[in-house]
């Protein structure tokens, strides 16, 4: 069975399920999201997809930005990254403060809020322009122009973000933040504001699945660095769920509380999933069952 027709197939199935779930209520913006929105697209490293549902409606990817983030912060400052950054799973919740004091300031990963925060730190303190030239760096892997940050989300996250200033002033007690926190929680709020669409967003990870090259030749990381890179996907992209994740899908990948989930498949392709319904984890009810659907009936994960 072609994977256009399987994704059609268990599109179907999941959007005939009970909506269960309920949109991220705590940040106001995105609260008001039609919580039955679902869409997924699939891209393809020969450069095709395939599209089914809301694939071309803008949502905004939220954490789903610390990967490309991290990505660009990985290619500036190569190994020396993980002297300020720990790879290990959280096992607690994507905004916890407990292990930041005892482990003296050093995010588990980089993909919990704390390990986000010190990335935005990092692009801060190397790049000249830090807004304009990381979303230069998004364009220019999708290569498209339109990609924004929606200021309307940055403003409600920073209305409602106190336990990310708490994170960030915590941090940077312990000397693993260089820049003022005010600074970086404002780079941090624009870059989980990032608004795109299914087919976007899968073709924006292309390059991961292509060893750390865009589908035009140009490398973003190095084959080293787009393993790790996957591999801290597959290990903490889906916070204290990730292993139900790796365990039922079989895929890297990372979500964001506004619904989205993409997943890679190396050397094949990428799966982006919208819908608004999170679970008790803050993680995409629907997306995840589709994603579990898909690679069984497919039979393609990476195990």
């Amino acid at each position: 069975m072609y994977l256009n027709e399987i994704i059609q197939e268990v599109f179907h199935e999941v959007d005939s399920l009970e909506a269960k779930g309920q949109v991220a209520s705590y940040i106001p913006e995105l609260k008001k999201v039609e919580p039955e929105k679902f869409g997924v697209y699939l891209s393809t490293i020969d450069n095709t997809g395939f599209g089914i549902g809301n694939c071309y409606e803008t949502f905004s990817i939220q954490s789903i930005a610390k990967v490309l983030s991290l990505s660009l912060a990985y290619r500036i400052l190569g190994e020396k990254i993980w002297e300020r950054l720990g790879v290990e799973p959280s096992g607690t919740a994507f905004n916890s403060l407990i292990q930041l004091e005892v482990e003296n300031g050093i995010p588990r990963n980089p993909f919990i809020n704390a390990g986000a925060l010190v990335i935005s730190d990092i692009l801060l303190s190397h790049l000249e322009h830090p807004k304009e030239d990381f979303l230069a760096f998004i364009r220019s892997l999708s290569n498209n122009r339109k990609i924004d940050y929606s200021s309307r989300i940055a403003t409600s996250e920073k209305q409602v973000g106190y336990r990310n200033v708490a994170l960030c002033n915590l941090i940077k007690s312990f000397g693993n933040i260089e820049n003022e926190p005010a600074d970086v929680l404002n780079f941090y709020f624009n870059l989980c504001s990032l608004e795109v669409n299914c087919q976007e967003l899968s073709g924006l990870f292309l390059f991961l699945a292509n060893d750390g090259c865009t589908l035009s030749g140009s490398r973003v990381l190095s084959q080293s660095q787009s393993k790790r890179v996957k591999a801290l996907m597959q290990t903490c992209g889906f916070y204290d769920e990730s292993g139900e994740f790796s365990f039922k899908v079989g895929l890297p990948g990372k979500s964001g509380v506004g619904g989205g989930i993409v997943a890679i498949h190396p050397k094949h392709y990428v799966i982006a999933v919208w819908s608004p319904r999170l679970n008790s984890k803050g993680n995409s009810y629907k997306g995840m069952k589709f994603l579990e659907e898909f690679t069984t009936k497919s039979q393609l994960s990476i195990f």
